[in-house]
């Protein structure tokens, strides 16, 4: 990957970007898109929309959301320690003894997940679960009004940011669900644009949001833009840790290619020809199968208006929804060069009906 590519993508990963609360990398994304694109604008819901040839046709639509999970900031008692609920699906036994930041309006504030020291637990204690409204957050504060003066009910919250390489182009950081998917969407469209005399459709590259908490973002600006292709990147469970039945859940291997998904939810012709680009440019991919609606984006923009082509490509992940995700750098290429050849190969003769 290009040294300024991972500068970029290396930003978003570190900016915070809970559901509801993606100012800071919207802001990121645009500015990076401004000059890779023929038209940009956020729409009324905070999506962040690039085109090329925004007036031909076919549409292509590749939405990956800049949402994280996150925090928001419930109560604080007397004795200044904050409670606070959860945006999305976090695991609940592993939030305590994190280190958080808390996004104010005067910037942030540094706080740690509380948990009793594991000495004073009782033996019954340590094999129990905490409850959402057993978890506080912990800031140094002396009393509420301290609190009060630096916080507010309704302030966002993330973990720590981090962004490191383990080794062999593998990295690992606490959101790329699915920041990684948005910074995708930017480099197809920037490989396309500079390519654009190849480009027989039109291309909107689309940062979605709120898809953590519902699949908002994808549901409006598909609506919007009325695509007649719909393709989302997201990540999908890497399953090659020990931990992991295969059996169950099929298999997926760090760093042997981007996922494409082959289910109900995606357009059989829209598969297969990902699949033969893939196969045609000697591209690393993998199949995930998905009985089921995919819970991405995928699964509101198949359905918008009078129905769309769908496509779900995905960037292997390990350990999602955690503090630690990994994934390799080898997929995010994989997923960039079959999008950007799909794009470039997508005319007005094609028919996706099934």
């Amino acid at each position: 990957m290009k040294k300024q590519s991972m500068q970029f993508l290396e930003t978003l990963m570190k900016t915070p970007s809970p559901s509801g609360s993606e100012d800071k990398v919207r802001k990121i994304w645009f500015a990076e898109m401004k000059n890779f694109s023929d038209e940009i604008k956020i729409d009324v819901h905070g999506n962040a929309i690039a085109s090329v040839n925004p007036d031909k046709s076919p549409r292509i639509m590749l939405a990956g959301h800049m949402d994280e999970l996150g925090f928001q900031v419930k109560y604080i008692d007397d004795k200044g320690f904050i409670y606070f609920d959860r945006l999305g699906g976090f695991d609940i036994g592993i939030i305590p003894g994190r280190k958080i930041r808390i996004h104010t309006r005067n910037g942030d504030v540094l706080g740690v997940t509380g948990k009793k020291a594991i000495h004073l637990l009782e033996k019954e204690e340590r094999e129990k679960v905490l409850k959402p409204h057993q978890l506080y957050i912990d800031i140094g504060a002396k009393d509420k009004d301290e609190v009060k003066k630096l916080i507010d009910i309704g302030d966002p919250i993330t973990y720590d940011p981090n962004f490191e390489e383990m080794r062999n182009d593998i990295y690992t950081s606490r959101a790329f669900d699915d920041k990684i998917g948005a910074f995708i969407v930017a480099e197809v469209m920037k490989n396309v644009f500079k390519r654009r005399n190849e480009l027989k459709a039109s291309l909107f590259s689309v940062a979605t949001v709120q898809e953590e908490i519902g699949l908002r973002g994808a549901r409006t600006s598909a609506y919007g833009i009325h695509p007649d292709i719909g393709i989302a990147i997201d990540v999908c469970h890497a399953t090659d840790t020990p931990d992991v039945e295969m059996k169950k859940v099929g298999e997926v291997k760090l760093g042997e290619g981007a996922s494409i998904t082959r289910g109900p939810n995606i357009n059989p012709k829209v598969f297969s020809m990902l699949v033969d680009i893939a196969k045609k440019k000697k591209i690393s991919y993998q199949i995930e199968s998905s009985p089921r609606p995919t819970g991405t984006d995928a699964n509101v923009i198949q359905v918008t208006r009078e129905g769309v082509a769908t496509g779900l490509v995905s960037i292997p992940c390990r350990y999602m929804h955690t503090y630690t995700e990994v994934v390799s750098a080898k997929d995010v290429e994989s997923a960039i060069n079959i999008l950007t050849e799909f794009c470039l190969s997508v005319d007005s003769k094609i028919d996706f009906t099934p």
